[in-house]
């Protein structure tokens, strides 16, 4: 419940007549367009909205009444600020004496504003101006500066309705020292505010590049340069993406600035705003790329991964613009070798980026050598942690023949790895004290997670030769990885995934790649050193040799297959592992057992061989402990599972439906099949089951 006196006020400002109201809102503006907002501008400011929010008139003149003042406001501003960023005084603050001790104020003359090489400034002040103390004016223009572009960006989504009212407003001009010298300030006034304080902008950028040029006193004073640059850059990309035809007035400055710039790294931070300037507006101006793109795929990451700033502005410039960069800038797929040195350097910083970027750069033509290099990234951060080390050494000359020699080594090895993997060995002996080193264990923990982003996405562009390629891949290099043992184990558990991943969306790999699957799960050292993956490459020889997966399947290749298998599973059952290795898994046996009984199901000559070798291990199981079986709840499930094969080999019919089932049987959809009997069944029993 509302006060008597609130209840009062509340009904006078719903029975407000328009013509007071109109009457009211009218001096409202006059106050919002002075220049000191007191208490009664706030006080009237809260009538309005109690009047507004009680009333009966429409919302269409609230909404009028409100986004009005707003548009009245913002064009205010920004002529304030044009006058602030082009016409702030060109003297020091404060004036300078030109006599002695019994100088007094009067003789005091003033002093022009200075550049930083510290030359008398010709033109109107800029944050890069320099001076004894500084004006009102010139901290407004410092100010202004500093907000322009989020000013430009949020001005630019409000509409330019009603921004005319107020078309004689000569603010621009009032107060200005030096408007009678701008050459183009007659011509400008004659523009609406949003495009003049464009304009402005546009000079005073043009004006800070060529203020960079100079040849600053102090190193602070260079680092505002560069900060300035990369603001005054991304203000002329804002204003160009406002108004194109700006675009061909602001190009000649841009380039200009790329070619001073392009040779000194220490002025990196640039080439971002840069790239993004080409990238929005080089296809409109009909400019060659090229040569910012080769420097900032280039020489950009690859010599500057390790400043973390730099980093973080690049990743996050490739994140904004992802589908940009792909259409128009053709390097960028080629450029992972030294994108990955970001990675390689600070995996924990970056890893979400690389989240994001990885999908992009895996195509048909990157993707073999894409593979590699992520499995040999820790790999490439060893390399890179002893290349800096190196030119630290360099500076204290010390140790430099010694560790120059390992450098070159690591070298040579990493260029062979391109062309071959046999040098593969040599390098990680190299690096094999840099195991432990903490970056390369961060960067070997993120491995995995890219891998499986990896496999996701080249299995949905792939073709089958390609993913033969790379089944070939995962079977070569489960044995060649830097030699820390959780970033093996890891490896092969992704390997291990996605083998049954590729083969269970193309079958036809099996009998493809069978020959190198075959020497792979013949070799029985891996039983011991790769137990994960010789688990899965074992699985889909005994689930996918077969005819009804491939017609190509022949007899002669299905027992040759159950030979190779045979002969391992009765070495590692038939003696105790070597020293050095443990039992096998029981998983590694029972999965060897059931391939062959898979195999032995399509060809019934084999059928005699599995069921004596099952009938020899229950045998052996029942006499007592074996060496290869430390476990006897192991020992046990091995058996059991030996004792269900044999029974069903026992009718070779059952053996093949239960053990190779056809496709339909494997993915039944009798619930939908309005052919058989089921359907008409279950609705039987639903209705009976549903019936009063």
């Amino acid at each position: 419940m509302y006060s008597h006196a609130s209840e009062s006020f509340i009904k006078q400002a719903r029975e407000i007549p328009e013509p007071e109201l109109q009457k009211f809102y009218s001096k409202l503006l006059k106050l919002l367009q002075g220049k000191d907002f007191g208490h009664e501008t706030l006080d009237s400011l809260q009538r309005l909205y109690l009047i507004l929010s009680v009333n009966k008139y429409t919302k269409l003149l609230c909404f009028q009444t409100v986004f009005r003042l707003i548009l009245d406001q913002v064009t205010l501003l920004s002529k304030k600020l044009v006058d602030w960023l082009r016409y702030a005084s060109i003297v020091q603050g404060g004036g300078a004496s030109s006599g002695g001790f019994f100088t007094g104020p009067r003789s005091r003359q003033p002093v022009p504003i200075a550049e930083l090489d510290g030359t008398v400034s010709g033109d109107f002040f800029t944050v890069l101006c320099v001076g004894q103390g500084f004006t009102e004016d010139q901290w407004m223009n410092v100010y202004s500066f500093s907000m322009l572009r989020h000013w430009l960006l949020t001005y630019h989504s409000v509409s330019s309705g009603n921004l005319m009212s107020d078309a004689d407003d000569r603010s621009e001009v009032d107060g200005s020292v030096v408007s009678m010298v701008s050459a183009t300030s007659s011509s400008s006034r004659l523009l609406p505010p949003k495009e003049r304080l464009r304009e402005k902008a546009f000079q005073y950028c043009q004006r800070l590049i060529e203020q960079s040029d100079r040849k600053a006193h102090k190193r602070t004073d260079t680092e505002l340069q560069k900060a300035c640059l990369v603001e005054a850059v991304c203000i002329l990309d804002c204003v160009c993406v406002e108004d194109a035809s700006l675009v061909y007035r602001t190009f000649p400055c841009i380039k200009a600035l790329f070619g001073r710039l392009s040779s000194d790294l220490s002025f990196a931070r640039v080439l971002i705003p840069i790239a993004q300037f080409y990238l929005n507006h080089g296809e409109m101006a009909a400019v060659d790329c090229d040569g910012v793109w080769m420097l900032v795929f280039g020489r950009y990451p690859g010599e500057l991964f390790n400043d973390p700033f730099l980093a973080h502005e690049f990743l996050r410039f490739l994140r904004l613009n992802l589908d940009s960069v792909q259409l128009r800038v053709p390097q960028y797929i080629r450029s992972f070798p030294n994108l990955l040195k970001f990675l390689a350097w600070d995996s924990p910083a970056v890893v979400d980026d690389f989240v994001d970027l990885l999908p992009s750069l895996v195509t048909p033509g990157t993707a073999v050598e894409l593979l590699h290099s992520l499995l040999d990234l820790p790999c490439l951060t060893a390399t890179l942690v002893l290349q800096l080390r190196f030119f630290h050494m360099l500076k204290q000359n010390s140790q430099e023949h010694v560790f120059k020699s390992l450098s070159d080594q690591i070298c040579v090895c990493c260029r062979s790895v391109s062309d071959t993997i046999d040098r593969l060995s040599t390098l990680h002996e190299l690096l094999a004290e840099a195991a432990d080193w903490p970056r390369v264990v961060h960067c070997a923990q993120v491995v995995p997670v890219l891998l499986h982003i990896y496999f996701h996405r080249v299995v949905e562009m792939a073709d089958e030769k390609l993913l033969a390629h790379l089944i070939l891949v995962m079977l070569e290099r489960s044995s060649l990885l830097l030699k820390i043992p959780t970033y093996i184990r890891e490896i092969h558990r992704v390997f291990s995934c996605h083998l049954l991943r590729l083969c269970k969306r193309r079958p036809s790999l099996v009998v493809d790649q069978s020959h190198e699957l075959l020497e792979f799960a013949g070799a029985t050292a891996n039983v011991y050193s790769k137990e994960e993956i010789f688990t899965h490459v074992v699985w889909v020889l005994g689930e996918y040799l077969s005819v009804s997966c491939d017609s190509r399947c022949s007899v002669s290749l299905i027992t040759s297959c159950f030979e190779a298998l045979e002969a391992v599973l009765f070495e590692i059952t038939s003696s105790a592992p070597s020293p050095g290795n443990i039992c096998p898994a029981p998983k590694v046996i029972t999965t060897l057992m059931s391939a062959l009984a898979k195999l032995a199901s399509r060809s019934h000559d084999l059928i005699p061989r599995v069921s004596l070798f099952l009938s020899k291990l229950r045998t052996a199981a029942r006499s007592g402990s074996v060496a290869w079986c430390a476990d006897e709840e192991d020992l046990v499930s091995v058996v059991t599972r030996g004792e269900e094969l044999w029974s069903l080999l026992k009718a070779p019919g059952v053996a093949q439906s239960v053990l190779t089932p056809p496709a339909h049987i494997n993915a039944p959809q009798w619930h939908r099949d309005t052919n058989v009997a089921s359907p008409l069944q279950l609705r039987a029993l639903t209705s009976l089951t549903h019936s009063q």
